[in-house]
């Protein structure tokens, strides 16, 4: 055993050796050279020596576009080891070819495991994957969407619905607006209203600009519901809130009782000069 021990400590001294020649060989290679960390077992000697291996490999999957310099290796196990190139790929800026090679037990041949473009620490990333769900924003849905509600919705509250819907009570709650599977909760609620009175509430320019409030616009169209005392619907096409759920305490300059339409004047009657002639 202690004649086994000598030659692993000789290699291990040859692996740094071959690696101070590579470096004095080519000045670029050692540009970034990645080390290995604390902790980590040293590089295999013959994986590590097998740059020109690597570089092969790297050169066939970069091809036609041309290999950049060696960046170094990066032990990811016993008798593994990965070669780093700089990729000059277009659009791949930062990013680096890991060749990755390895041998068998005893074996002195080296052969090459994988080939990967793999990003560097500034490589140019897509963003991060976001779901449907929060990619969704107000005005996507087009005409034929559809968009599921979830059974758990926090907008959402069961509702009242009858099991005879062929009796009267349940006909007038149909009616009513309760004959629905699900209404809204009071967090819908008070998302709704503060929606609404983003863009048309008393703190928009419009509103605070405006002679008159809504509550006393003629305009005015009541709402049923719970938010039937702090907000309606306007109906004048002259309005930018024309359709649109408003504020009660929104206004603008198209409220019924703003401004009285001044009469239209009569002219006054043609002078005529009946003493004179114009000359022909």
């Amino acid at each position: 055993m202690e004649g086994a021990a000598a030659p692993r400590g000789r290699s291990s001294e040859r692996e740094g050796t071959a690696s101070d020649g590579r470096a004095a060989d080519g000045p670029q290679e050692q540009t970034g050279a990645e080390q290995p960390s604390r902790g980590r077992a040293a590089p295999d000697r013959l994986c590590a020596e097998a740059v020109e291996l690597a570089r092969e490999a790297a050169e066939q999957a970069a091809h036609p576009h041309p290999l950049g310099a060696y960046l170094g290796l990066v032990t990811e196990a016993d008798r593994l080891v990965t070669h780093l190139f700089e990729s000059r790929e277009p659009g791949y800026p930062g990013w680096r070819w890991g060749v990755t090679v390895t041998r068998a037990a005893r074996a002195r041949y080296v052969t090459v495991d994988e080939v990967a473009l793999t990003p560097g620490p500034d490589a140019l990333l897509a963003p991060d994957w976001v779901p449907w769900s929060k990619r969704l924003r107000p005005g996507d849905m087009g005409p034929g969407d559809l968009l599921p509600t979830e059974g758990d919705d926090p907008r959402l509250e069961a509702g009242f619905v009858s099991d005879a819907p062929e009796t009267e009570p349940a006909e007038v709650a149909s009616e009513l607006g309760l004959g629905r599977p699900r209404v809204l909760a009071w967090v819908g609620l008070q998302d709704a209203a503060d929606r609404w009175e983003e863009h048309y509430g008393p703190r928009t320019p419009m509103a605070q600009a405006a002679p008159a409030s809504c509550v006393s616009c003629g305009f005015l169209l009541p709402m049923a519901g719970a938010l039937r005392q702090a907000f309606g619907v306007c109906a004048n096409e002259f309005s930018p809130a024309d359709g649109h759920v408003v504020s009660l305490a929104y206004g603008c300059g198209g409220h019924s009782e703003a401004a009285v339409m001044p009469e239209p004047q009569v002219p006054a009657p043609p002078v005529i000069d009946h003493l004179g002639a114009d000359p022909l």
